[in-house]
């Protein structure tokens, strides 16, 4: 089973260089283990997920442009987190505020070709199926 995923969750992006923390808006949520519980809807950039400090992905118009101009040396640039789908698969069985509830085995997926997992959900106490 996998833990309810909630506000200060610890974020890994497979592009980025450093976690990042989840930010889950208070709307009319539910609270789990002191914490507003998240559902698989908090895929916002710059909104729920924050930036994950450089990022080194090819496919980021600013990466490319930056490693062009090094003559084809890598050349990681800040991160802007870009998702535009929810978080896959979350919870089956548990709904929040008309969405499955984010499960810590979620991921997401950046159009700069990063997935975003879940490193730590932010409280241990509350699984989900």
């Amino acid at each position: 089973m996998a833990q309810v995923t909630v506000m200060t969750a610890q974020l890994m992006c497979t592009m980025g260089v450093a976690p990042s923390v989840l930010q889950v808006l208070p709307l009319n949520r539910t609270q789990c283990g002191k914490q507003v519980a998240a559902n698989i809807m908090d895929s916002k950039p710059m909104v729920n997920i924050m930036p994950f400090g450089m990022c080194i992905s090819p496919a980021n118009p600013a990466v490319a442009a930056a490693t062009a101009a090094a003559l084809g040396v890598l050349t990681p640039m800040p991160c802007i987190p870009n998702t535009v789908a929810p978080w896959v698969p979350g919870s089956p069985t548990v709904m929040l505020a008309g969405a499955p509830v984010l499960n810590s085995t979620s991921t997401c997926m950046c159009l700069w070709g990063g997935s975003i997992s879940i490193v730590m959900p932010g409280q241990l106490q509350t699984s989900v199926a």
